[in-house]
């Protein structure tokens, strides 16, 4: 077990203890004997000295030309490469997920610096013409201030990334509050941020609780901006607060995301996205599928085959690339499956595999929880209800397309769904009539990538959009310009009807 990490905040370019002189832990959720790192649990005191670093860089950051800005992204993209391995490996031993999938984090984080590095040289606005002659017209974006950027542990380095990378290009500068279960991931990220030659204050971390960090972020009248990933009880919270200061706020929540089996679709094709979809990140994905609605004439094939391949997963520590399940993230969350589990039971739905911590052997000191399979279930149930958040997927029958896009459609998320079929006409009525933000054909509901808009509709968020060319609109300001070198009053919609 390699030596824990002693982590410090980033407060205007120094690294510095938290004012309290407390610290936290933070355990291997996949063997707790592991101490990963010791971090800092900083209050108000340390965010708000954090603000005020942050508003303090921004006049020259907001100067500081966009290409100029870009390059620094670009070179932490870079640095990001070199360092790939060594991040995905303190990640698996932070979150859990399997090392193919810390990778992919990393990779995620590489493609976002990436692409938001090439925007440097665009941030289009327009021009066009004027009603009125002698007059031009344009517009621009424009920095807004501080941002205060509130993170999941789910995805401890990708998510920051889609954050901050737009964030920094846009000219803004940026206070990041971690997950308490990962802050040694997006640590890592900021440090090569800087490494890559951000200025001292541009970009600052504060670790610790979110009730006294992020509720300062959120509240602080100096931060203009406000992004938060979690829960649709917490971004609720943080909506309400953002709104009543008119920030720009983006939120980023919860799904109940169901794939549909058409008696057409290729079922081991299916079955692959429903099992990748379902058990990928051990279910703790905001996209992951835990819903599957399937043909009736082809049900029980599905089941059996899907819970035929679920039984030959290998569970265990993500360092060991022979495994394709890790543990939970930690106890509580562990207990919240469980937890749904026993209301699944008593709601009637029938458990076809799983539904138990695995705490035996090699397990015995980790949070792991079987991949669970519930079938025969009905679209009411509580389990196909609500978000759990874990290993967890409830099966279930329909007789048409057009009963499985109901039950899809019927629950209060909208983020992600999908549709197996070979049937085109099928899969664009499907791609109009899903109401969710992202839509896949023939593809599990994970697997966004950066270059377009992430994010769902309903309790899944406020509307604004991660990722892609969408995500500027949270960070900029239009700007509309007008130059009128007529040498005289001109005055529009009124001279014009002359």
């Amino acid at each position: 077990m390699a030596k824990p990490e002693r982590l410090k905040n980033l407060i205007g370019g120094e690294w510095v203890e938290p004012r309290s002189g407390a610290y936290l832990e933070r355990h291997n959720p996949a063997d707790s004997r592991e101490l990963v790192a010791i971090y800092p649990a900083s209050n108000a005191e340390d965010a708000e000295a954090a603000i005020a670093a942050a508003q303090k860089a921004y006049p020259a950051w907001r100067l500081t030309p966009a290409p100029r800005r870009a390059e620094i992204l670009y070179r932490a993209a870079e640095l990001l490469v070199q360092r790939k391995e060594a991040f995905a490996r303190d990640m698996t031993r932070e979150m859990g997920k399997v090392l193919v999938e810390t990778r992919g984090d990393v990779q995620e984080a590489i493609d976002m610096l990436y692409f938001m590095a090439g925007e440097g040289r665009r941030l289009y606005g327009q021009t066009t013409p004027s009603e009125l002659a002698n007059k031009v017209c344009m517009t621009t974006r424009a920095p807004i201030g501080v941002a205060g950027l509130i993170t999941p542990w789910n995805f401890p380095m990708a998510i920051p990334s889609w954050k901050l990378a737009p964030c920094l290009l846009c000219g803004n500068t940026a206070v990041l509050k971690p997950a308490e279960d990962t802050p040694l991931s997006s640590l890592n990220l900021v440090r090569i941020l800087i490494e890559a030659g951000l200025p001292p204050g541009v970009v600052n971390i504060v670790m610790g609780r979110g009730a006294e960090v992020g509720a300062v972020l959120v509240n602080d009248e100096r931060t203009r901006i406000v992004s938060f990933t979690g829960s649709t009880t917490v971004g609720r919270q943080v909506g309400q607060q953002a709104a009543a200061r008119f920030k720009h706020c983006n939120l980023e929540l919860g799904g109940k995301n169901a794939i549909l089996v058409m008696a057409d679709a290729d079922l081991d094709v299916a079955v692959d996205g429903s099992l990748w979809g379902a058990f990928g990140t051990s279910g703790q994905r905001c996209t992951a599928t835990s819903r599957i609605v399937v043909e009736r004439s082809v049900y029980s094939k599905f089941v059996q085959r899907m819970t035929e391949r679920t039984r030959e997963l290998k569970i265990g520590n993500g360092l060991d690339e022979a495994h394709q399940v890790g543990p939970i993230v930690n106890a509580r969350q562990l207990e919240r499956i469980a937890e749904y589990v026993a209301i699944g039971r008593n709601e009637g739905a029938r458990l076809v595999i799983g539904g138990a911590a695995l705490n035996q052997g090699e397990l015995a000191h980790g949070h792991f929880f079987a991949p669970t399979i519930f079938a025969d279930a009905k679209p009411s149930m509580r389990i196909a209800q609500e978000e759990i958040f874990g290993p967890v997927v409830t099966i279930m029958p329909c007789d048409g397309l057009d009963e499985a896009i109901a039950i899809a459609n019927g629950v209060g998320y909208g983020l992600s769904s999908s549709l197996y079929t070979a049937n085109v006409n099928a899969a664009f009525r499907a791609l109009r009539d899903l109401e969710s933000g992202i839509v896949y054909i023939n593809a599990p509901t994970i697997g966004a990538e950066v270059h377009l808009p992430f994010g769902g509709m309903r309790n899944t968020g406020n509307g604004h959009r991660e990722s892609g060319m969408a995500t500027l609109d949270v960070y900029s300001e239009w700007k509309t310009l007008y130059v009128d070198y007529s040498g005289h009053l001109q005055r529009a919609q009124i001279d014009t009807q002359e």
